[in-house]
């Protein structure tokens, strides 16, 4: 039997892990003993009085008979002894948590202003709270700016429309930061208290960027509504650095029992690894899918009348305005065009069809006739938990149109399975916070998948279609803008392919795995079977030599006649990780998951 030894092995295995673990707790105890020392060090010079001989006369006073009279020290001399001390401390926690920002003197003023407000606000997890603070005022004073501004055509006034919801949304999520870090339970900030700060502050930095992105290249309001949000992009930038900075520093004195941790959980990973944020039913949905195993829904949609209602957006908007539970919509087989949108307010919304290329969800507007690429989408998902089985999404503008988004993605934790993705340019939006792709298909020619997500996408199909004659086609554009962001776009165990358009003259057009949207751009393509349309340099520059040096585009065991990395780009940034890296980027590390045990398997350890 396979698995006869399987006792033994995990007897080992429990040994080992419990030998780590002593390891780890002496070198905790050893590591903070030393840092006690040290800091009891600092604070015994820093507090020491030094010898004067003027300070034994400094304690006397004169009676009149000439006598020296010595006064104890008044409360005043204390307070003011014990407030210096104080503020020393502080002073040297602000330089320490500064330390890992990008913008140091900037964190530095902020916190040390606000430390002047408000002497209390030493602690770590209250120096981040006033680094969020601050970037959310900058946000705040950017918009009351912005408005001021004077635009004179049709497109910087559309820009500056979607400036405003963006800049609402940044602040909103700011907002949510600071509650959360302000939460009285909250404790220390430590590795599992970070993963929704890290979601919302990089998100807040993906709409700064498409913002900015809306108005025409090379315009003066461009660079101006750059200047503007400069100072709110610094401190969002300075609060995740700060952030990582004290959840590592705290995690290395959280005690783990044997067999717990990260490192445990991504070796001793399932062959069905599903996000944590998802309740029992949608894990049954997604392990139950190969089984047509779908919910009972609160409303029905069918344009032949069979329904509750006709169209999807008269569904919408008899949504109740507040639901407990999951809101479920079943779209029957049918074309759908309509321009769908799920507001922020329609959480945990999920939505089945009765297949990818039965129900479809479909538009056709395009930047060629002066649609801006934000608002070029045939469906938007907004509301957080969104939940879509079974349906497509498309745009039919066509190549020649340029950009034209099928779907753009916002919501915090959205999760599609078995649904289509089809157009050309900028097919898929994965436009912010954590997204979870499960055997998909995504059809397009020009940065298809872009956007700036923590998007995972799992056993999916990559169809690349045939481009326009000039162009050439690209997968990926990924567009984390700065390196403390936790955001990437990840294709595992996924396929790169031609579609039918495509395959009879694949030879006369480059394919490429992705390039740099943004200076940051991360992408990692992992245990994926990759075909002979890939261009054997892999990856395609954006512009001259920008973002080749911060970059991180990462390829691991994949397979296929494309995947050969003798040939790929020689950037700094792009890599050929080994297999501990790459579970970094797993389910269950990137999108801070539990792992689900298997029905169909003991164990499966490591990687697929």
């Amino acid at each position: 039997m396979v698995f006869q030894d399987f006792d033994q092995i995990s007897e080992r295995r429990r040994l080992e892990r419990a030998r780590k673990f002593r390891q780890r707790v002496i070198i905790t105890v050893v590591l903070a003993t030393v840092i006690i020392l040290l800091i009891a060090a600092a604070v015994f010079i820093q507090v020491s009085p030094a010898p004067s001989s003027s300070s034994s006369s400094s304690s006397k006073t004169s009676n009149k008979d000439g006598k020296s009279k010595k006064h104890p020290k008044s409360n005043t001399d204390t307070d003011t002894g014990t407030n210096a001390k104080d503020a020393s401390s502080a002073e040297k926690m602000i330089v320490m948590i500064c330390n890992s920002t990008d913008y140091k003197e900037k964190c530095e003023s902020i916190l040390k202003d606000g430390l002047k407000a408000d002497p209390k606000s030493s602690d770590p997890k209250e120096l981040i709270k006033l680094a969020i603070t601050a970037a959310a005022a900058e946000v705040k004073s950017a918009l009351k700016k912005a408005t001021n501004l004077k635009f004179t055509t049709p497109e910087e006034k559309g820009a500056f429309e979607d400036c405003k919801v963006l800049m609402e949304d940044a602040v909103e999520e700011l907002e949510m930061s600071m509650t959360a870090v302000s939460k009285k339970n909250q404790g220390k900030l430590t590795e599992k208290a970070t993963p929704d700060l890290n979601n919302w502050l990089s998100a807040v930095m993906s709409y700064h960027e498409t913002c900015v992105d809306g108005f025409p290249d090379g315009s003066k309001m461009k660079a101006e509504m750059e200047k503007i949000g400069k100072s709110g992009k610094e401190l969002t930038s300075n609060s995740m650095a700060m952030i990582s900075q004290v959840a590592t520093f705290f995690s290395k004195f959280e005690s783990e029992g044997p067999g717990e941790g990260a490192a445990t959980r991504r070796r001793l990973m399932d062959q069905d690894e599903l996000p944590s944020w998802m309740d029992s039913n949608e894990r049954r949905m997604l392990k139950g899918a190969t089984a047509g195993d779908k919910p009972t829904p609160n409303v029905v949609v069918a344009q032949d009348g069979s329904g509750n209602f006709k169209t999807i957006n008269e569904a919408l908007a008899a949504m109740p305005a507040k639901y407990d539970g999951r809101y479920v919509i079943y779209l029957k087989e049918g074309i759908y065009e309509e321009a769908v949108v799920i507001t922020k307010k329609m959480v945990n919304v999920t939505m089945y069809g009765d297949g990818s290329q039965k129900s479809m969800i479909s538009g056709n507007k395009n930047f060629a006739d002066g649609v801006r690429t934000f608002q070029t989408a045939s469906f938007v998902a907004l509301g957080d938990g969104f939940f879509a089985q079974a349906i497509g999404f498309r745009n039919t503008a066509g190549p020649e149109k340029h950009q034209a988004v099928a779907a753009r993605v916002q919501a915090d934790r959205a999760i599609f399975l078995n649904c289509r993705f089809d157009g050309y340019q900028d097919t898929l939006y994965a436009q912010a916070h954590r997204h979870f792709y499960r055997s998909c298909l995504i059809a397009g020619t020009i940065d298809f998948i872009f956007g700036d997500a923590a998007a995972i996408f799992q056993n999916c199909n990559m169809m690349v279609k045939k481009p326009l004659d000039n162009q050439q086609n690209i997968v990926t554009a990924q567009g984390r803008s700065d390196r403390h962001e936790t955001t990437a776009i990840v294709l595992q165990r996924c396929k790169i392919l031609a579609d039918k358009t495509l395959e009879p003259v694949k030879s006369q057009f480059k394919s490429y795995l992705g390039r740099p949207w943004k200076e940051y751009s991360r992408t990692i393509v992992m245990e994926s079977t990759i075909e002979d349309i890939i261009h054997p340099d892999g990856w395609l520059a954006w512009k001259g030599d920008f973002a080749l040096k911060t970059l991180y585009y990462a390829e691991f065991n994949n397979e296929g006649p494309g995947a050969k990395t003798e040939g790929r780009v020689k950037w700094p940034g792009h890599k050929v990780i080994d297999k501990e890296e790459a579970a970094k980027f797993t389910i269950g590390s990137f999108l801070e998951v539990d792992w689900i045990q298997s029905t169909s398997a003991p164990v499966h350890v490591g990687l697929f």
